[in-house]
């Protein structure tokens, strides 16, 4: 049974939705000029690196403009558990951290914290209370206990008083630990498959451990800890965020040059002071990996959309997913506090995509509209993430009707046949899976723009991210979507 939005109750979670192509005479994708503005919630990779450094601080920090969704919530659960005081206001968007009350979890039965799916809060936590110490055990889903955290263990053993150890014979969660905190001062760690790993091991070197001694450092404290990258390290907007962060909290962190003897093997450096963190105000910025849905809109639709708050200046690296679509044939807009996408006639692209790698699942779609292939390179780490972001979208971007070759670091997507590019009601309708990966869920749904009868299946699993996105996007185009129980 179909059904409006309004006509859903609220204690039914809607099993499909169908976005659907805007209603304008003889319209196609790239046709219907429209124009509009949005501000995103706020970022959840900055959300939860501010969520570490306030909850390891000396004082209370309020951080604004945060986002509410399932991966802070689980962050907030476990920092609570061991005695940080987090007062939520503002439906989410204020957040009160009062670490002062933080204890040392050492009982003979180690402390269980529950992470569901979320990759930020395991990295970051599991390598923050190692530093503290105590006897702590991290688990979540199933899907979690597949994702690698290997390399972040055999890292943290290389500093660490205690023992730590990854219970999946395949180097996965959950993660137990029994520590005193870390002793060493330097360490390495693979970058391939998660700059997520390295950043948490930043902001863990950044807190003061009960165990290293103090000595003279960057600033006259502490000995600063430096974690140097094996091999290639993916994602590094998103490291140099980590940095942006600590040293808002007061925190002192570098990149450094590799000296000689060391460059063989090893691609990045870092050193972080390890005084502490002190309580602050942080302000934190829309998400950029939200906003590349609300582009990729524009770009699919040949409209005009102006997301708030958001600039190239932005701490988030997923704002040049912007350059991506202007290379693709969109302009783009900037001024003062926002990026403006306008849609134009696409071209596909051969692109790179390591350093943005979040947006692959925006870019797909706009790629089906385009005219010419689309070869998306140098994200084979999407393997590792909430589901397989290159197998299984390659997948369903086939059920569409799109001829899509998969490769080991991307896929190339081919366009639509242009007898699917209407708003014709003849094609044949699917349903996409979406893996209970929210980017996947999100970007998906945007095929339905210029390809009638395409469903997503469990649209309630953006809320690991972006619990309004579907009512976003219905305010961005001025219509409903479809939904069906």
């Amino acid at each position: 049974m179909s059904a409006s939005k309004s006509e859903i109750p609220a204690t039914s979670a809607p099993a499909r939705v169908s976005v659907r192509p805007l209603r304008v005479a003889d319209s196609g994708p790239g046709s219907f000029r429209f124009s509009t503005s949005i501000r995103p919630p706020g970022s959840k990779s900055l959300t939860n690196r501010a969520l570490i450094c306030a909850a390891m601080a000396d004082g209370p920090s309020t951080l604004r403009g945060a986002l509410q969704s399932e991966d802070t919530e689980v962050m907030i659960a476990a920092l609570q558990q061991i005695g940080v005081t987090i007062d939520v206001h503002d439906g989410g968007r204020t957040l009160k951290v009062d670490p002062t009350g933080r204890r040392e979890c050492r009982d003979e039965a180690p402390v269980e914290l529950f992470v569901a799916n979320s990759g930020t809060t395991i990295r970051f936590l599991t390598a923050a209370l190692s530093a503290i110490g105590g006897h702590y055990r991290l688990s979540g889903i199933p899907r979690m206990h597949e994702r690698p955290i290997q390399d972040l263990v055999s890292a943290i053993s290389q500093v660490m008083d205690g023992e730590i150890q990854s219970e999946s014979p395949q180097g996965c969660p959950p993660v137990r630990m029994r520590s005193n905190g870390w002793k060493g001062r330097e360490m390495e760690v693979g970058g391939s498959v998660s700059s997520q790993y390295l950043s948490g091991l930043m902001m863990a070197a950044g807190m003061k451990s009960r165990s290293l001694d103090a000595l003279s450092n960057l600033d006259g404290g502490r000995d600063p800890i430096r974690v140097r990258v094996r091999g290639e390290l993916v994602s590094v907007p998103y490291v140099d965020m980590t940095l942006e962060v600590i040293r808002s909290f007061g925190g002192v962190a570098r990149e450094l040059e590799l000296a000689s003897e060391v460059q063989s093997g090893f691609s990045h450096q870092y050193e972080v002071g390890g005084n502490g963190y002190r309580g602050t105000q942080y302000d934190i910025e829309p998400d950029a990996s939200a906003a590349s849905y609300f582009w990729a809109t524009a770009a699919i639709t040949g409209g005009t959309v102006r997301v708030e708050g958001l600039t190239r200046n932005a701490m988030q690296g997923d704002v040049r997913f912007v350059d991506v679509l202007a290379k693709m044939g969109c302009r783009v807009v900037e001024d003062d506090d926002s990026l403006t996408v306008i849609g134009g006639p696409l071209t596909g692209i051969d692109i790179d995509m390591n350093s943005i790698s979040d947006t692959v699942q925006s870019l797909a779609p706009v790629a089906l509209f385009a005219k010419g292939p689309t070869r998306v390179r140098g994200v084979a780490h999407n393997r590792f993430k909430e589901t397989d972001r290159i197998g299984d979208l390659a997948r369903e971007l086939r059920r569409v009707g799109a001829v899509i070759e998969e490769h080991d670091d991307g896929l190339t997507i081919h366009p639509l046949p242009p007898e699917l590019m209407t708003s014709s009601s003849n094609v044949e309708t699917v349903t996409l899976k979406t893996y209970h990966d929210h980017r996947m869920a999100m970007g998906l749904s945007l095929i339905g723009l210029g390809r009638e009868g395409v469903w997503v299946e469990d649209p309630s699993c953006t809320s690991k991210t972006y619990p309004e996105y579907f009512a976003d996007l219905e305010t961005l185009l001025g219509q409903p979507h479809v939904w069906a129980e």
